[in-house]
């Protein structure tokens, strides 16, 4: 907050929050604006298809109606990449808030300053964020105590599953364990004659569509960085237990070679030759916004949605799963923060707003309050992933100085494991946690 000029009015009075003549207005969490002057701000995000940008588009002008005085410009299709440059640039036409759909690039964000810490201006403005955001997700949005993000809708990963495909393989219900798993999994696997596949299980390849490692992972909710940032993977039995399964599941449904030749038969992820759209899966890990796709092209089977098997000594936590998002934050570098921060708070803070976003785009809300707001889309398949996200065993993976680079690391390392190229485990997770923590050590020099 500006200090008043002693000239102008009392030290004592302007302390106490009171405006006189020549005082200088109070801030909300800079000094750099008012925010009932008029202003133009500039906001970056991702989204890109037809139906979200028009989402974005009528929440702008919801704000702007409660905000007349700030028209908001909006740049679309803008990739973490493009606006880390903008930042670094500067001048009139950088963005003053942004959005990422990257949440592991948050650590990054948060340590070199670019996106500004919000917790001033939600002190300023009374929100208490333990009370507005889950715990799981405002993990990703800080880094080493500093809030320079917030929650902007969420994702969160399930299974979805034929329901046609199981009823004719007798199986009554969506597996809940991992070894439920991979016993569906082989009872569901069709073969041609010729012995090719026509359908699989599950597939367990981690280059199949949403199949990352870490997603599946997350699972047995690893801890990838002991409290000093070091790599510990190797040294965790859960690590070394999600391998086993992963494996044990290329190994029930005829090997990699196979499953690897059958997954380059597959159509693109988001058309209508989608596997499991085409039905050659019967069950498929994936986010909340699969089920508008199914619906859109009509899909020509019952299918419903479940959460994720969990390992088997953790059965008791069946119900969670892995969640990402996007995240929305301040442009450090913005003239406008006071301002910028009414749109931040309005698209992540406002429960009408958040629950009319999460409607439109069919992703998870984002607060507490939205994630019961009985105005939410009431489809069960959503729900599903609703109630994913308000498990308190659902977890993200936490965010780093060097953004993704270790869970590059880990895809790479998961993809020669699948293979077999890695006979010896236990020195490959070591390699793997000398490598993190060598490109860790790189990003800070």
């Amino acid at each position: 907050m500006r200090a008043c000029a002693a000239r102008a009015c009392a030290v004592g009075l302007c302390a106490l929050g009171l405006l006189l003549s020549g005082c200088a207005r109070p801030s909300i969490g800079s000094d750099r604006d008012d925010p009932t002057k008029p202003v133009t701000l500039r906001f970056w995000h991702g989204w890109s298809q037809p139906g979200e940008v028009k989402a974005i588009d009528d929440s702008i002008a919801r704000f702007e109606k409660l905000h007349p005085n700030i028209r908001v410009k909006t740049v679309a299709d803008v990739t973490d990449e493009t606006v880390n440059q903008a930042l670094r640039a500067g001048g009139d036409e950088a963005p003053d808030v942004v959005s990422s759909f990257t949440t592991s690039n948050v650590g990054q964000y948060c340590s070199s300053g670019m996106w500004a810490d919000l917790d001033p201006f939600m002190k300023r403005t009374g929100v208490d964020k333990t009370k507005v955001f889950p715990k799981s997700l405002l993990a990703y949005t800080r880094y080493e105590g500093k809030q320079c993000a917030l929650p902007l809708l969420a994702d969160a990963y399930g299974l979805y599953y034929n329901k046609d495909a199981f009823k004719k393989a007798g199986i009554s219900r969506p597996p809940r364990t991992m070894s439920e798993l991979k016993r569906d999994a082989v009872k569901l696997t069709r073969r041609a004659r010729d012995g090719t596949y026509t359908r699989v299980g599950f597939m367990p390849d981690f280059r199949l569509y949403q199949n990352s490692p870490d997603r599946l992972f997350a699972q047995w909710d690893p801890a990838y960085f002991d409290r000093h940032g070091k790599a510990q993977l190797a040294g965790d039995p859960r690590t070394r237990q999600f391998f086993a399964t992963a494996r044990g599941l290329i190994a029930a449904q005829g090997g990699y070679a196979v499953l690897e030749r059958f997954r380059t038969r597959f159509g693109d992820e988001m058309s209508s030759q989608n596997a499991f759209l085409k039905q050659q899966l019967a069950m498929h890990m994936d986010g909340e916004w699969r089920g508008l796709m199914l619906k859109q092209h009509k899909a020509p089977f019952a299918w419903g949605a479940a959460p994720m098997p969990v390992p088997d000594d953790r059965a008791d936590t069946y119900g969670r799963g892995y969640l990402t998002g996007t995240v929305a934050g301040i442009a450090h570098s913005s003239r406008h923060q006071n301002a910028a921060w009414e749109l931040v708070k309005f698209l992540t803070v406002d429960t009408d707003q958040v629950v009319r976003f999460a409607n439109a785009i069919h992703n998870v809300p984002s607060t507490l309050a939205a994630l019961k707001s009985p105005k939410l889309d009431a489809d069960p398949a959503f729900r599903t992933f609703v109630k994913i996200a308000g498990n308190p065993h659902s977890a993200a993976i936490p965010p780093s100085d060097n953004g993704a680079q270790y869970i590059t690391a880990l895809q790479d390392f998961s993809y020669a494991v699948e293979a077999g190229r890695v006979p010896d485990l236990d020195r490959g997770l070591r390699d793997l946690d000398a490598q993190i923590d060598a490109d860790n050590l790189q990003s800070e020099n």
